[in-house]
């Protein structure tokens, strides 16, 4: 089905633009190379921009009558959410964002100096060495970009279960199966159903798109039996409040365990966490990359491993990292020298 798009049309062909936001019939914004852009594009009346977003909702077979908002796939692939009067009272609304035709390589981002060449190099061995890798950042800050370069870098030997709510993740990966969520009358298969059910399909790393619901527990019990090398996304604006939130998220799956032992389970679930930002220029970068520890009386340990330094560099902090062993044992032999640097270490608790 080929959807007429209107004055939209040109915003798919640009490169620049990553996100397109209707308003109104009348209110275009883009977000043009990071930056939020009102645009002097409209449709001709309310009457041509519902036309498009009930021509949308047919072609993606969403029942009208139970709900006000959708997520989806357009024909090209990329992502819609519309939500419908009277969630959006004066009018509905139609927010796209657009993917990639192909993942960017870690060369690439170093390039657009999202991340410095030492830090791909480590992340490389990091994927190959089977670290579990928590991507960790707000909305548009660049996670599922960046979990689709990790994801490129798993061996063409292992086998990849992803499980998402809209699908977003493209490997290219001759072994990859991509499950999806499902929320229709009759049928509610959640992401943690798909991901107890992805335990039985023999996978080697399992993938989740986000955590934000009762997946989160199943997830970082995988991580601990045998499915080393997973990752996932969560919104949290530091590496902190990356595991504040996982744990919120873990006691609000109603699971009756102690703190601590909550706590214990994610320090031997996770092995990195990777925060990443987008600046106010629009420029998305990794803040820092930190390893994380064991368990000190009731509190996770994490060591900063990487950093932007005064002139705005990511580097390494000094500190040669515990999981070193792991990787150097799948055969990606990296030096404790590698990780050598003038700046102030930082291991806390």
């Amino acid at each position: 089905m080929k959807l007429d798009y209107g004055p939209l049309k040109s915003f798919f062909e640009s490169e620049d633009i990553s996100e397109i936001m209707i308003n109104s019939w009348n209110k275009i914004f883009v977000e043009h190379k990071g930056l939020l852009i009102e645009t002097s594009a409209k449709f001709v009346d309310q009457r041509q921009f519902e036309e498009l977003i009930y021509s949308i909702l047919n072609f993606d077979k969403k029942k009208l009558d139970s709900c006000f908002a959708f997520d989806g796939l357009l024909p090209s692939g990329d992502r819609y959410n519309i939500t419908l009067p009277p969630l959006t009272a004066k009018s509905p609304t139609l927010t796209i964002r657009k993917f990639l035709s192909q993942n960017l390589s870690l060369d690439d981002l170093v390039q657009k100096h999202f991340m410095s060449n030492k830090a791909a190099q480590f992340l490389k061995a990091a994927v190959q060495g089977r670290l579990s890798i928590v991507v960790s950042g707000g909305t548009g800050s660049g996670k599922t970009s960046l979990l689709n370069t990790l994801g490129s870098l798993i061996s063409k030997t292992e086998r990849i279960v992803s499980i998402e709510d809209v699908a977003e993740l493209r490997f290219f990966h001759p072994n990859w199966v991509s499950m999806q969520s499902v929320y229709q009358e009759k049928i509610n298969l959640t992401s943690k159903a798909c991901l107890v059910n992805a335990l039985r399909m023999r996978p080697d790393r399992i993938i989740i798109g986000e955590c934000r619901k009762d997946e989160t527990f199943e997830m970082l019990q995988a991580m601990n039996t045998g499915h080393d090398g997973s990752m996932t996304t969560v919104h949290a604006n530091s590496a902190s409040d990356c595991l504040s939130r996982l744990e919120s998220l873990v006691q609000l799956s109603g699971v009756d365990l102690p703190i601590k032992q909550v706590r214990f389970l994610m320090s031997k679930a996770i092995d990195l966490v990777l925060q990443i930002r987008r600046r106010s220029d629009g420029r998305r970068e990794i803040v820092d990359i930190t390893e994380i520890g064991g368990l000190d009386q009731e509190t996770i340990t994490r060591a900063t491993l990487f950093e932007r330094d005064s002139s705005g560099q990511l580097v390494t902090t000094g500190l040669v990292p515990n999981v070193l062993k792991k990787i150097n044992a799948h055969g990606v032999v990296i030096p404790p020298a590698f990780f050598e640097s003038r700046s102030v270490s930082k291991r806390t608790a």
